[in-house]
């Protein structure tokens, strides 16, 4: 599959909010002490298992997470608080096969930058979530160096999920992001409401990337 046109919007929050809604078995990971909550909204294209072909619409579909990260073991990751998807046969999957927190959202971007994204959350019995945004990149392509912030947030190469006591991790390879500097302006954003987390006002880091290929492998289970 592929991540095209990307933004990385991160926010600096309380480590003990954070905290007390990560499950039992995974710690909540921290940047000189800060945690840090990112909502990413992208385009996810060209979806389809290895051998198999492209299914329509879960092959193409805006997608929107909102996310904080992990370590289990010294390998770190993320933890997504909720993902919203254009696509119910991609909700269905991601619930049935990953234990995510997908939700049917509403959505539609203009995909060029300035990129202009739109989402609200339509999953029956599910927390209201809505997110508008415009986003672009605002200079040239650059590879996080590592022990930057940048590189802390991005680089990450699993998920990890729970689902009935049970702890999953699933991982994924792609190479180094061709992240570029970037700026966004926020019209409405609720995504934090679900997990309690006030999002308010901007974020503090916004990054982009235009695109990256991306390899996932089914889920281990850790306990």
């Amino acid at each position: 599959m592929s991540w095209e046109q990307l933004a990385f919007l991160h926010w600096r929050v309380d480590r003990d909010a954070v905290a007390a809604r990560i499950p039992e078995g995974l710690e909540l990971d921290c940047f000189d002490g800060d945690a840090w909550v990112g909502v990413v909204p992208f385009l996810m294209n060209d979806v389809h298992a290895r051998g198999l072909p492209q299914i329509p619409p879960a092959n193409r579909f805006l997608e929107l997470n909102l996310r904080t990260y992990v370590v289990h073991d010294g390998k770190p990751g993320v933890w997504f608080f909720s993902l919203d998807a254009a696509s119910r046969l991609a909700v269905w999957g991601g619930r049935t096969f990953f234990h995510l927190p997908y939700f049917n959202a509403r959505m539609q971007a203009r995909l060029e930058p300035p990129i202009e994204y739109a989402s609200r959350r339509v999953h029956r019995g599910a927390a209201a979530g809505e997110f508008v945004a415009t986003y672009e990149p605002t200079g040239e392509v650059f590879r996080a160096q590592a022990g930057s912030l940048e590189h802390w947030l991005t680089e990450r190469y699993c998920l990890y999920s729970a689902n009935r006591g049970r702890l999953w991790r699933g991982d994924v390879h792609h190479a180094p992001w061709p992240l570029q500097p970037a700026r966004a302006t926020i019209g409405t954003n609720t995504l934090g409401d679900l997990a309690g987390l006030d999002l308010a006002g901007s974020p503090e880091s916004v990054l982009f990337a235009a695109r990256i290929d991306v390899v996932a492998w089914t889920l281990t289970r850790l306990r």
